[in-house]
């Protein structure tokens, strides 16, 4: 028999030994941290002593107090309780970043060098500091002090114009937070690509992350289109007629939805086939795109029919037998439900310190062949490592940190 293999413990996380100071609040750039602990950042979440950051608030309540979109986007961070309008946690801040790669931030411009604790005072503590800041508009620029949200900014970005039905009220493009999420990512690329000059350099910088900036980046032709003939893109409900037809939703017989996207010929006529009327596709009737964008009211109400006619598994079916580009569109109860999502692990169980019970979360992407994210805890109890944290970075003993308590530097 054959000894059994050692056990090989996993490889360090690529960003083990990377110190974060998350100090800011809601999502875009804490989903910053929280990207950066998914691959082993160390993030210290860094809370007002008086309730913490507004995410504990925001969303479903779970039993321990604080919520579901806490317990998931507060993850793998250590939580310190510290009031920065002291002199005491203006100086603990400082010496914490002394010892730190990265601070994420996104107070409005200005505020914290009004507390003076902004970047020029702490790139001097840190030379190699990096630090994200996000705001509505940017640090420069004639908006750059107004309030920024991300409902906000998918108006001016140019997105929320675009959703919607045709010359009906514009909606809102999805999640309200969409563009904190996505300002958070491009945010994490920017520290990523900072972290790289650094490495070569020594030299720290900032990232200068504005919300509407990420909503407009993912516009696609809209700047040259309008910027050479004038176009100005309008709302067109569940089809993206300009470019492709058929590309868009339609509703199947058992009232679902399916989305179809039809961008060459070739996948039109895989489409005919699923429909049983590959003569649609021939070059004398809609089988050239440039027809059916001359008729795209006539080709749209053909497959409308079609789709009302059949449920809409029996529909993905028929489209996934021709390699049509179909899917359904899904509520949370079909993603539940849905093999794919399982079988990638797409969702994960994890324990819920205080409620005895586990929450399903979203698993950390992208996938790393060799060094996967993780989650290894959920959202923290509001200054639950206040003086772990004071203890391991900084030093400070037993006497030192009721000092702090007694000043209210600290809760």
């Amino acid at each position: 028999m054959s000894p059994a293999p050692a056990y090989a413990p996993p490889p360090p996380l690529p960003l083990a030994g990377l110190r974060v100071i998350d100090m800011a609040t809601v999502i875009a750039a804490p989903f910053c941290a929280t990207l950066l602990g998914e691959y082993g950042a160390d993030v210290i979440k860094l809370e007002h002593p008086d309730g913490g950051d507004a995410l504990r608030r925001f969303g479903t309540p779970s039993i321990r107090g604080d919520t579901l979109t806490w317990l998931s986007e507060g993850r793998n961070k250590r939580s310190i309780t510290l009031e920065l309008r002291t002199p005491e946690g203006a100086e603990v801040f400082k010496k914490l970043v002394a010892e730190a790669d990265v601070v994420c931030e996104n107070f409005r411009t200005g505020t914290l060098e009004k507390w003076g604790l902004g970047w020029e005072v702490l790139r001097e503590i840190n030379p190699g500091l990096i630090m994200l800041r996000v705001t509505g508009y940017g640090q420069t620029g004639p908006y750059a002090d107004r309030p920024g949200f991300a409902r906000v900014a998918h108006a001016v970005g140019g997105i929320a114009y675009l959703a919607g039905m045709p010359k009906g009220t514009p909606v809102t493009p999805g999640s309200t937070t969409l563009g904190d999420y996505m300002t958070g990512l491009y945010g994490c690329v920017g520290v990523l690509m900072a972290l790289r000059h650094r490495e070569r350099t020594g030299e720290g910088q900032y990232i200068d992350a504005a919300l509407y900036e990420s909503v407009f980046r993912c516009t696609e032709e809209l700047a040259p289109a309008f910027g050479m003939f004038g176009i100005v893109r309008e709302r067109a409900g569940s089809s993206h007629n300009d470019f492709a037809v058929p590309h868009g939703h339609f509703a199947t017989k058992d009232g679902k939805w399916v989305a179809l996207s039809c961008a060459t010929d070739m996948l039109f006529a895989r489409l005919c086939k699923a429909m049983g009327r590959p003569e649609l596709a021939s070059s004398s009737t809609y089988g050239e795109q440039k027809t059916r964008l001359a008729h795209r009211h006539e080709v749209n109400e053909i497959v409308r029919d079609w789709c009302l006619s059949l449920n809409r598994e029996e529909l993905l079916e028929r489209c996934y037998a021709t390699d049509t580009p179909a899917g359904p569109l899904n509520n949370i109860a079909d993603i539940f439900g849905d093999r794919q999502f399982h079988a990638r692990r797409n969702m994960v169980s994890i324990d819920a310190p205080d409620t005895g019970e586990q929450v399903i979360v979203p698993s950390p992407v992208p996938r790393l062949s060799e060094t996967p994210g993780s989650i290894r805890s959920l959202g923290p109890k509001l200054g639950e490592h206040t003086e772990e944290i004071l203890r391991e970075i900084l030093g400070l003993d037993d006497e030192r940190i009721a000092e702090l308590r007694a000043k209210k530097a600290i809760a």
